[in-house]
C-alpha cells in the first residue's frame, strides 16, 4: 500500500507535467487549424487557387508505350475543383526526346466509355479529341515552346494553344508540363476544308491538305520515306554534301487515307511551285512563285524561326497546308525546345547567324533546308515585304518590352504556384548538361536570365541584318 508521501509526490509530478504540456502547446509556433485548412495537403504552403491546373492520369495498371494508346483515366482539377473526369487513350510521343529524356511527353485522346474518340473542351480550349502533354526537360527555362506559340498567336498566326499544368501519373508527380493542342485539321486549329476519299476531281481535289517536312514517325506507312507516305522534291537542298533530298510527308489526309488522285494533285502542286521558284522568271507576279504560295504566311514563318534561331527550322517539324481553291501556306510552327540558344551544334546557340543558312554550316546533316528560303531572299519584293513586316512586329508583339513582359508573366505564374521548385526537385537537372544544352546554368534564375539576354542580343542583331538586306 502506497504511503501518503509517495501519493503526494506522484500527484505533484502529474500536475507539473500537465502544466508543462499546456505551456509548451501555447508557446508553439504551429498554426491553429481552421475550417479553411480542411482538405489542404500537409505541409503544403501553396494555396489551392495559386496552384497550376492538376492533370492526373491513372493507367489502371497498364504500361504506356509509343503505340498504340492505352486506356486510362484522367482527372483535371483547377483550384482544387474537379473540372474534368473521363476516359483517355495515352501514349508516348516525340522522336529524339522519347529516347533521350526520362521525363516523357504524351499524346492523349479523349474517349467515351466504349473507347471511341469524343470531342471535349479541356481547360477552356475549343472542343477536340487530340491533345498533348509536353514535358520540358532539356529546356530548363520551361518556357521556350509556350513563348513562341503565344508570340505566333499574337501576330495572328495560329499555333497550338497551351497552358502550364502539373502532371501526376499513377500517383507519382511528374513535374511541370505544357498542356497543348495537337496540330490537326479542325475549324479551331488548322482551318482547312475536310477532304474525303471520294473527292478526287475538280474543285474538291484542291483541298484541304497538310504536309510536313520531318523525320518519319508515328503512323507513317512502311520503312523510312517511301511513295506510300511521302513524295520527294525534284530540287536537292543547297550545299548537300551527301546527296540528301527533301521529303514531304502526307499529314492530312494521312498516308493511310490519302488517295492516288490526291497524292498526284498535291505533289504536282508543290512541284509546280518549286519549278516556278527555281525558274529565271521566279519574280514574275503571274507565272512566278507567288502564283502558288501565300507570301505573308511564309514571311511570318520565317520571322518566328529567325527570331528564335530555331536549329530545326525549315527542315524538321515544318508544317504547311493548302485549303480548297487556296494557295500553299506555311505553318503552323512546331517544336521549339531547341530554339532560343538551346542547342550546342550547327551554331544553334549563336545570336548572330541566319537559321535559314543551316546548310552552309552543317552540309552533312541528313535533314537540310529546302532551297526556297535562299531563293526568296533574292526577290526584292519579298525582301521589301519582309522588312516592312519586321518593323511592324518590332513595334508590337516582337518589341523587347513585350517579349520580356511575356516571360515575366510566365515566371509569376510558376513561382506563385511553387511549380519551379517542385519540377526541379522531381528532375534535378539544374547545373547539369542535358543534350544539347548550349548553356548550363547553376540555378533556374541563371537559365531564365540566359534566355532573356540571348533574346535581347538576337533582336538587336536581326534589326541590323534585316535592315541591310
Amino acid at each position: 500500500m502506497a504511503t501518503p508521501i509517495f501519493r503526494k509526490n506522484l500527484l505533484f509530478r502529474f500536475l507539473f507535467l500537465t502544466v508543462f504540456i499546456l505551456i509548451f502547446a501555447c508557446d508553439s509556433d504551429d498554426p491553429v487549424l481552421t475550417d479553411d485548412d480542411v482538405g489542404q495537403e500537409p505541409d503544403d504552403p501553396i494555396a489551392l487557387q495559386d496552384k497550376l491546373p492538376q492533370f492526373m492520369v491513372d493507367t489502371q495498371g497498364g504500361t504506356i508505350v509509343d503505340e498504340p494508346k492505352i486506356s486510362s483515366q484522367t482527372t483535371i482539377t483547377v483550384a482544387g475543383d474537379v473540372v474534368y473526369e473521363g476516359n483517355i487513350g495515352i501514349e508516348f510521343r516525340g522522336a529524339s526526346s522519347q529516347a533521350l529524356f526520362p521525363k516523357k511527353s504524351y499524346g492523349l485522346e479523349t474517349w467515351d466509355e466504349n473507347g471511341e474518340d469524343i470531342d471535349v473542351s479541356l481547360l477552356g480550349f475549343p472542343e477536340e479529341e487530340d491533345w498533348i502533354l509536353y514535358g520540358p526537360y532539356s529546356d530548363k527555362s520551361l518556357l521556350r515552346n509556350i513563348l513562341i506559340y503565344d508570340l505566333s498567336r499574337d501576330i495572328d498566326r495560329y499555333a497550338s494553344r497551351c497552358l502550364f499544368v502539373d502532371m501526376t501519373l499513377n500517383g507519382v508527380y511528374q513535374g511541370v508540363y505544357v498542356f497543348m493542342e495537337k496540330l490537326k485539321r479542325d475549324g479551331a486549329r488548322i482551318d482547312i476544308s475536310k477532304l474525303d476519299d471520294d473527292e478526287n476531281t475538280g474543285e474538291d481535289l484542291t483541298g484541304g491538305y497538310i504536309l510536313k517536312i520531318d523525320k518519319t514517325a508515328g503512323n507513317n506507312l512502311g520503312e523510312g520515306y517511301n511513295e506510300l507516305n511521302s513524295f520527294v522534291s525534284a530540287y536537292p537542298p543547297q550545299n548537300a554534301a551527301a546527296g540528301q533530298e527533301v521529303y514531304f510527308l502526307y499529314e492530312y489526309p494521312d498516308a493511310e487515307d490519302i488517295t492516288v488522285a490526291q497524292k498526284a494533285y498535291i505533289s504536282q502542286y508543290v512541284a509546280d511551285f518549286e519549278s516556278a521558284l527555281a525558274s529565271d522568271d521566279f519574280t514574275d507576279p503571274d507565272t512566278g512563285y507567288t502564283a502558288y504560295i501565300d507570301v505573308a504566311s511564309f514571311i511570318d514563318f520565317f520571322l518566328l524561326n529567325e527570331l528564335s534561331n530555331n536549329v530545326d527550322a525549315y527542315r524538321l517539324s515544318t508544317f504547311m497546308h493548302k485549303n480548297k481553291n487556296g494557295k500553299l501556306k506555311m505553318g503552323p510552327i512546331w517544336d521549339f525546345n531547341l530554339a532560343f540558344g538551346n542547342a550546342n551544334y550547327c551554331n544553334g546557340g549563336d545570336t548572330n547567324v541566319w537559321a535559314y543558312k543551316f546548310n552552309e554550316r552543317c552540309p552533312d546533316d541528313f535533314w537540310l533546308v529546302p532551297f526556297w528560303w535562299d531563293r526568296f531572299m533574292k526577290d526584292p519584293t519579298f525582301v521589301a515585304q519582309l522588312k516592312e513586316r519586321w518593323l511592324m512586329l518590332r513595334s508590337g508583339a516582337f518589341a523587347d518590352t513585350a517579349i520580356q513582359a511575356r516571360i515575366d508573366g510566365y515566371l509569376a505564374e510558376l513561382e506563385k504556384a511553387g511549380a519551379i521548385e517542385a519540377n526541379f526537385t522531381a528532375w534535378p537537372v539544374l547545373g547539369s548538361y542535358v543534350w544539347p544544352n548550349n548553356f548550363v546554368g547553376n540555378s533556374y534564375d541563371e537559365e531564365v536570365n540566359y534566355l532573356r539576354d540571348w533574346l535581347a542580343q538576337r533582336l538587336t542583331w536581326l534589326d541590323t541584318q534585316i535592315n541591310n538586306l
